[in-house]
């Protein structure tokens, strides 16, 4: 017999039965549960369907409720776009009978995720656990039963892979089928073609989408892991109506083509919230569309989880304890600053503290944090934030990025009048930060005693653990990384599998330098020392520069040489 594992929040039986936890919120009366209980009886059906039925709750508090009740996570079926891989694994007429959607299939985890009315029904998992075989696990989430059949009869109804959408432009099938379906936006294949352009992009976490017209064709390129990569070409004549579907999905104007415009896209996806913050630019062939995605679930990283070396994540720690000065964190855009910064306040976050942001904009939302996005009409920029937020009665203030004198000023006075403050500048270096807030218009006095430390990064991509090759260093090499010719090792460079889609790389990880202030280097701040002398005391104090993490990163098989040549300047180390 085939086992499956089945995942849950918890498995337990609610504390309270649904019709009395109604009550308790307030949402129906003892009378309407009455009447309910009463039509159950004649028509034995669940208490929630009866209740949606006679107009007393709305199928999405039943939704909320039963989450709640049962301790499992929701989905919003309205939002929600199903993985086309995960719809193949469950015929319709099952998902029909047990009232369940396939919403996910996380290939690595090889696990399922179903949207269920009723995640206690054993039948159903059990039979759904047949159909999937031994290897596979399921995941659930709670939505409403009329959500879940109305979402059947679209999806199931309609091709939502890429390539079976482009056959069905290509043979003319459209108009056949918008003839018959009733539901004309999923009876458009050009709808469904954007987005499975955006499931696609999500299930390859890729961080950004670029539509770019040119004059015969539509390119598509995703950038994975800091590259970008073309992924398909698409003919001409669909891009006029796949802007029309972006811009709606963005509350953007349809009518205005050329002036630059951003919008925001919320859906899920792969079972989670996922926003896309788009961008759209006039080019000579059409408008460029760039969207951004924000996932919550990897945006918001535990400290702990950013596979810091052990020495930087205690120093980090170390800074972050110190109660009023500023935090600077570095790099060129794309570095990961936002999501160190994020990782940053959230091990910070908790009751006994107040922590406000302004942003430009907000890009993933914190519980307990106030975060505010710059507001061009308002007339609130960075220094007018800031002096709102300090009557606000802060702890910990986060400014999205220090841009001019005026943000300088305010964010330092901030940080001199007892504030933590948080902070990203546009530099090369930590060292880079000092002469770079001077050339802004920050006073060498002001600075000294006030910067409690400064973090560069870089973002290196990782290589696939499951193809990666070993071989020995060439001399070059080794006098690179620093390695006596006489002492064995072993390096690691790319290969390529079905994993990594034969790129020889999967995911990222951090490269960072960590400059802590302490009294020496504020000294020397202050009396405008010279670049060379600051590099010196800070390499005595151990300070490791962003070639020395990179290079510790080859030798530990994390990355490979080539992948550090690419991003960090190893040029200094060439005798």
């Amino acid at each position: 017999m085939s086992t499956v594992t089945v995942r849950k929040l918890q498995t337990t039986t609610p504390s309270l039965p649904l019709g009395e936890r109604l009550i308790a919120a307030g949402l129906i009366t003892q009378d309407q549960l009455q009447v309910a209980l009463t039509e159950q009886g004649r028509h034995d059906e669940p208490l929630g369907r009866i209740l949606v039925k006679l107009g007393l709750i709305s199928e999405g508090v039943l939704r909320d409720t039963l989450g709640e009740s049962l301790g499992h996570e929701i989905i919003d079926l309205s939002t929600a776009i199903p993985d086309p891989d995960a719809l193949k694994m469950v015929p319709k007429n099952i998902a029909r009978r047990y009232s369940l959607l396939p919403i996910n299939f996380d290939k690595n985890e090889k696990v399922l995720t179903l949207a269920m009315a009723d995640t206690f029904n054993v039948v159903a998992m059990d039979q759904v656990a047949a159909l999937l075989g031994s290897g596979i696990g399921i995941s659930t989430l709670v939505a409403g039963e009329a959500e879940i059949e109305a979402a059947i009869e679209q999806f199931y109804q309609f091709e939502l892979s890429i390539q079976g959408i482009l056959r069905e432009i290509d043979t003319g099938e459209v108009d056949q089928l918008n003839l018959a379906i009733e539901n004309e936006e999923y009876s458009h294949p050009l709808i469904r073609l954007v987005d499975a352009i955006l499931a696609d992009a999500v299930k390859r976490d890729a961080s950004d989408i670029h539509l770019e017209p040119e004059s015969g064709f539509l390119r598509v390129r995703y950038r994975i892991d800091g590259v970008m990569r073309q992924v398909m070409a698409l003919h001409r004549s669909y891009w006029p109506g796949m802007v029309v579907r972006l811009k709606v999905m963005a509350k953007m104007n349809i009518a205005e083509t050329r002036a630059p415009q951003d919008g925001r896209i919320s859906l899920t996806l792969a079972g989670r919230p996922i926003d896309f913050r788009v961008a759209s630019q006039q080019t000579t062939y059409g408008e460029n569309f760039v969207l951004r995605i924000l996932d919550r679930q990897k945006g918001i990283v535990p400290l702990e989880k950013l596979n810091l070396v052990r020495e930087t994540l205690t120093m980090l720690q170390v800074m972050m304890a110190r109660p009023e000065g500023i935090i600077l964190v570095t790099g060129p855009t794309g570095s990961g600053k936002t999501t160190t910064l994020y990782s940053m306040l959230n091990y910070r976050n908790d009751e006994s503290v107040n922590i406000m942001t302004l942003e430009d904009p907000v890009e993933y939302p914190m519980s307990m944090i106030r975060q505010t996005s710059m507001n061009e009409a308002a007339k609130l920029d960075f220094a007018n934030g800031i002096r709102s937020m300090m009557r606000q009665d802060p702890d910990i203030i986060l400014v999205g990025e220090i841009r001019d004198e005026e943000t300088a000023e305010m964010a330092f006075r901030a940080a001199m009048t007892g504030h933590q403050v948080f902070s990203t500048l546009h530099t090369n270096s930590a060292l880079g930060a000092v002469p770079r807030l001077i050339d802004i218009g920050v006073k060498p006095q002001i600075m000294a005693g006030n910067i409690i430390g400064i973090v560069a990064q870089r973002l290196v991509r990782r290589l696939c653990r499951q193809c990666k090759q070993a071989y020995a260093p060439d001399e070059a090499e080794r006098r690179l990384l620093g390695i006596s010719q006489s002492k064995p090792v072993l390096l690691y460079r790319e290969e390529g599998c079905e994993t990594c889609n034969f790129l020889g790389y999967r995911g990222r990880v951090a490269v960072l330098e960590v400059l802590k202030m302490n009294h020496a280097m504020d000294e020397m701040i202050a009396r405008n020392a010279t670049r060379k002398e600051m590099h010196d005391a800070a390499v005595e104090s151990g300070f490791c520069d962003l070639a020395e993490d990179a290079v510790r990163h080859v030798l530990n098989g994390v990355t490979g040489l080539s992948e550090i040549s690419r991003v960090v300047d190893l040029t200094a180390r060439v005798v």
